[in-house]
């Protein structure tokens, strides 16, 4: 029977592999339950993944990224998990270099952390800009 963790809970927004059974149960040892939501301002597009283990955790080469518009039309769905802080490493783990995590507002008015494109320069400071990032605690 699965228990579940018992130390302070991070949100985490996922648009694409994070949310396959597969890839939690090799992430986080353990399947995921979350709500839909959404996050504006960004478009969804697609990264050549090469990492070996990504893939055969994915079971796809093609994984999908994204980055920010600003542009209220650009809209990307995706589900927000609860996950410890160790499990959020685990996810920095399997997430390759081209992906970047900041901490963003979500259409529902919670703040979560997210998976972007680190190709692409950082969002702009500001009222839609990323948020500070809260302290993580080692």
């Amino acid at each position: 029977m699965y228990d579940p963790p018992t130390e302070p809970a991070e949100l985490l927004f996922s648009y694409g592999t994070l949310q396959l059974e597969p890839v939690q149960l090799v992430t986080f040892g353990r399947t995921l339950e979350g709500t839909e939501d959404q996050l504006v301002g960004y478009k969804s597009g697609w990264l050549q993944i090469a990492d070996s283990a990504v893939i055969e955790a994915s079971g796809r080469t093609r994984h999908p990224i994204i980055a920010f518009t600003g542009r209220p039309t650009d809209l990307v769905r995706g589900t927000l998990f609860r996950v410890t802080r160790a499990e959020l490493q685990h996810a920095d783990t399997y997430e390759v270099s081209d992906y970047r995590r900041e901490y963003l507002t979500l259409a529902s008015g919670r703040n979560a952390w997210v998976y972007v494109d680190a190709r692409v320069s950082p969002m702009p400071r500001g009222r839609a800009g990323p948020l500070p990032r809260p302290e993580e605690k080692s």
